[in-house]
């Protein structure tokens, strides 16, 4: 695997061509905005998504998706979710027959309710070996080369087992799943939660109320995706726990920042408005769709989505969560 295509050339686009490019791999980095892509030429950096980091030589900006995926041996997916549908139909005619997709989008869409790789295997057919890749990973700190540990998740089990051996480093260690549903799962209600511990945060509720969130965020996620198919054990570990745990606390997440700016009183649009796409703002309406079509009970999400809808004031949501009846901590009691 020696010529990747990365799509998308936001944060995370940009942080997993640098990785890929470190590897030995010559890297093509696709990017929408002829503007940006332009600029990432020229200054070898993306300080409009991601500064302070140099894109190595073997990493080729373009606008040209013909140019991106020209013999392109894997295709590296970092469009966000509202936007992937569309890209695909341009794409589907551009791939090699069984060239793997790598989706590192964590989010759902909007209308159908559709888990990304759902509506990769819609568009380019149920043959087409796709694999997620998902856990506790800032860009940034990939981009710099520290220490991370993820999850690959693939039906095709040779899929796995090369991406797990094409993306490792000596700081990056990747592990093998199966369970497609709910590291998708994981991976998209983390960003939920996270907006959620920015309230906390910002209401300065301490860390009591913040280990409370994570962990009734962690059994609202894993009620959700046993739902939708997937296993709860996989909840409890790095596409479930673990990004659920960084993101609420690792002091960079967008959909975090967001809780913060929510308290502070500025409306949704205007913190929108300055700042890269937070996914756990389209995730919170189809989690509460979800929630109410597979009948499963997310306080949470419905909390934090009639915030985000300008129905409840933060500190109503808040109380009206610590006043829910009293309940046993597990379904079976």
């Amino acid at each position: 695997m020696k010529d990747v295509s990365v799509l998308g050339a936001g944060s995370w686009g940009t942080a997993l061509a640098i990785h890929l490019a470190r590897l030995g791999k010559s890297v093509r980095l696709w990017g929408r905005d002829p503007v940006l892509i332009a600029r990432l030429r020229e200054e070898r950096s993306n300080p409009t998504y991601l500064p302070g980091v140099t894109l190595p030589p073997t990493v080729s900006p373009t606008d040209s998706l013909e140019l991106a995926l020209n013999g392109t041996s894997c295709v590296v997916w970092a469009i966000p979710s509202h936007a992937t549908r569309k890209a695909l139909r341009s794409v589907e005619p551009l791939l090699g027959v069984g060239t793997p997709i790598v989706s590192g989008t964590k989010g759902f869409e909007v209308g159908t309710l559709q888990r990304i790789s759902q509506v990769m295997e819609q568009e380019l057919g149920s043959s087409r070996p796709v694999a997620v890749l998902s856990g506790p990973c800032f860009s940034t700190e990939l981009a710099r080369g520290a220490h991370t540990a993820v999850l690959v998740a693939s039906e095709f089990p040779d899929v796995a087992r090369t991406i797990q051996q094409e993306f490792r480093a000596s700081y990056l260690r990747l592990y093998a799943s199966d369970d497609v549903p709910g590291v998708e799962v994981g991976g998209a209600m983390k960003n939920v939660i996270a907006i959620a511990a920015g309230v906390v945060d910002e209401l300065d509720l301490g860390p009591n109320a913040l280990a409370a969130l994570i962990t009734r965020g962690l059994a609202e996620i894993s009620r959700l995706a046993s739902a939708l198919g997937g296993r709860r054990e996989t909840l409890a570990g790095l596409s479930g726990l673990g990004d659920l745990i960084l993101t609420c606390t690792g002091g960079l997440s967008r959909n975090c920042r967001l809780g913060h700016e929510l308290v502070r009183g500025r409306s949704l649009d205007e913190i929108q408005s300055g700042m890269q796409v937070a996914e756990g703002v389209r995730t919170t309406e189809v989690a509460v769709a979800l929630g109410e079509q597979h009948m499963v009970d997310l306080p949470i999400a419905t909390q934090m989505h009639a915030v985000l809808k300008g129905r409840l004031e933060v500190e109503t949501a808040v109380q009206e969560l610590m006043l829910r009846q009293q309940r046993a901590e597990f379904d079976s009691l």
